[in-house]
C-alpha cells in the first residue's frame, strides 16, 4: 500500500496501469512462453469512459483480468486509487487478500459471459453484491428486483436459475449484478455483445449514469453504436500488443 496525501490528489487518476507486461507459459508444450502484451501504460480517471479498442487477439480481455486480479503480471504496476483518501494500492503486487479487498469496494467487472451457480435464482445472483455488504435481504433483492426489471428481463425468470437462460437474458443478469454497486471503477467486457437494440439503449443509459456519478470506466465494446455513444477516449491496444493480430 501506498499512501497520498488527498488534498494533492484532486483530478488524479482513480486507475493507473504502468508498464505492465503479460505472458502466459504453456506447459503442456514444454513450458514454451507466449508474449500477450508489453509496456501497457495508460490512466482513467473519475467520470472517463476509457475503452480498449484493436482488432480481436490484441490482449484486450487479457487486460481487464489483470486489472481484476484474475491474470497476474509479469512486470508493472497497476494503482487503484480510493477516491475518499486518496489512497493507493498495487493491485499486480499480487495479495490476494488486497486483491479481494479491492473487488469488495473499488473495482466491479461485468464479464462476457455469466458463469452461473446450479440451482442460485437470478435475483440472488444479482443480489449477492449488496448481501456481502450487509444490506438486508428484503432491500437487496427489491433492489435486484428493479435492476432487472430495468433490464425487461421478464419477472417470471426472477426465481429460476440463469443457467438455462438465452445468452441475452444471461447477460442481462451479468450487467444488473455488476451495476448494483457504486465502485468507483468498473470494467466492462463486451456488456451489450448479446443484447437487442432496446437493451442496447437500456445499458447506454446506466453507463452515462455512473460517468455522471464520477465512476471510472474502463470497457471493451465492439458494439460500434454503444461506444460512440459512450467513449471518453479510446486505446488502441495494438501499440501494446507482442501478437500483432490481425
Amino acid at each position: 500500500m501506498v499512501t497520498s496525501n488527498p488534498c494533492a490528489m484532486a483530478g488524479a487518476p482513480l486507475l493507473s496501469v504502468e508498464d505492465v507486461s503479460k505472458s502466459f507459459t504453456i506447459h503442456l508444450r514444454g513450458g514454451v512462453r507466449l508474449p500477450v502484451v508489453a509496456n501497457v501504460t495508460f490512466d482513467v480517471a473519475s467520470g472517463e469512459c476509457v475503452v480498449l479498442g484493436g482488432p480481436s487477439g490484441v490482449g484486450k480481455s487479457s487486460i481487464l483480468r489483470m486489472i481484476f486480479g484474475n491474470y497476474s503480471v509479469d512486470t508493472g504496476r497497476i494503482l487503484v486509487r480510493d477516491p475518499a483518501t486518496g489512497d493507493v494500492a498495487d493491485l499486480a503486487s499480487g495479495d490476494p487478500r488486497l486483491v479481494l479487498r479491492l473487488r469488495r469496494d473499488r473495482i466491479g467487472y461485468v464479464s462476457q459471459f455469466l458463469r452461473a451457480i446450479p440451482r442460485v435464482t437470478a435475483l440472488d445472483v444479482v443480489a449477492e453484491p449488496l448481501l456481502a455488504r450487509g444490506v438486508e435481504r428484503k432491500l437487496a433483492s427489491d433492489r435486484a428486483a428493479a435492476m432487472l426489471e430495468r433490464l425487461n428481463l421478464p419477472s417470471a425468470l426472477f426465481n429460476l436459475p440463469p443457467a438455462t437462460f438465452s445468452g441475452g437474458e444471461k447477460q442481462r443478469v451479468n450487467i444488473a449484478r455488476g451495476f448494483m454497486i457504486d465502485y468507483p471503477i468498473l470494467l466492462l467486457d463486451e456488456p451489450t455483445a448479446s443484447l437487442d437494440e432496446t437493451n442496447r439503449n437500456v445499458v447506454v443509459g446506466m453507463i452515462r449514469e455512473k460517468l455522471t456519478a464520477g465512476t471510472a470506466i474502463l470497457g471493451i465494446f465492439h458494439d460500434i453504436p454503444v461506444r460512440e455513444a459512450v467513449a471518453t477516449k479510446i486505446i488502441d491496444v495494438s501499440a501494446f500488443s507482442t501478437r500483432r493480430a490481425a
